[in-house]
């Protein structure tokens, strides 16, 4: 399914989100707080937005992801590794940070994927992740899901895969709540994570830090 829609994906994402996604990622980025030219490794990179971002702010990404048609469409993308995230061909410690982006309720094992981000990031790293949310408020939740579960699908069949895009607004309901990832987190081996809505609850974002 993302191989199908990756050569359209960035477009679809940014018709949805009216472009702040990429004010996310550009906090979500500057929230790991890592050294200049840290090595982050960028999970379920897709077609590249959060490892360009990376680039953009210095540091050293390493782009991942299991749709080969994703990464293969990517552009700017220097290093890129075709993987599943919960079994990742690197070295324990090999990575300043990680960062994933919109992907949590699509792994099929994310208590392996968090342990195994936790193996590949050292001591004292930092992981960053964005994760769709749904306001609290009333008349916003309401509008929120006018748009995501009706508006979106239609968007995706005029101009991508309407099959996927019928399916990615469903896929919430694979996604554990907030304080149900704040614990898997702390389990799999971070500290200090930090769960925070973003934009009155329109996505939402966990930084932590991998424990000594």
């Amino acid at each position: 399914m993302f191989d199908s829609i990756a050569p359209r994906y960035e477009l679809v994402n940014k018709l949805m989100t009216f472009g702040l996604d990429s004010r996310w990622r550009r906090r979500a980025v500057a929230d790991l707080r890592l050294p200049h030219s840290s090595v982050v490794l960028d999970i379920a990179a897709g077609t590249g937005d959060f490892t360009r971002e990376l680039t953009r702010q210095g540091h050293h990404p390493v782009a991942t992801d299991l749709s080969y048609g994703m990464l293969h469409a990517g552009r700017n993308m220097s290093e890129r590794v075709q993987a599943d995230a919960s079994s990742l061909p690197f070295a324990s410690g090999a990575f300043d940070g990680i960062t994933c982006g919109y992907a949590l309720r699509n792994f099929t094992d994310l208590a392996a994927t968090f342990e195994e981000m936790a193996r590949v990031t050292r001591a004292g790293g930092r992981i960053s992740l964005l994760e769709v949310a749904e306001p609290e408020s009333g008349l916003l939740r309401a509008g929120f899901r006018l748009w995501f579960r009706r508006v979106v699908p239609f968007i995706g069949s005029l101009v991508s895969d309407r099959a996927a895009y019928h399916y990615l607004p469903r896929s919430t309901a694979y996604l554990p709540s907030a304080p149900d990832i704040v614990a898997m987190l702390n389990h799999a081996g971070f500290t200090a994570v930090n769960h925070r809505k973003v934009m009155g609850g329109l996505s939402q974002q966990f930084v932590a830090t991998r424990a000594r």
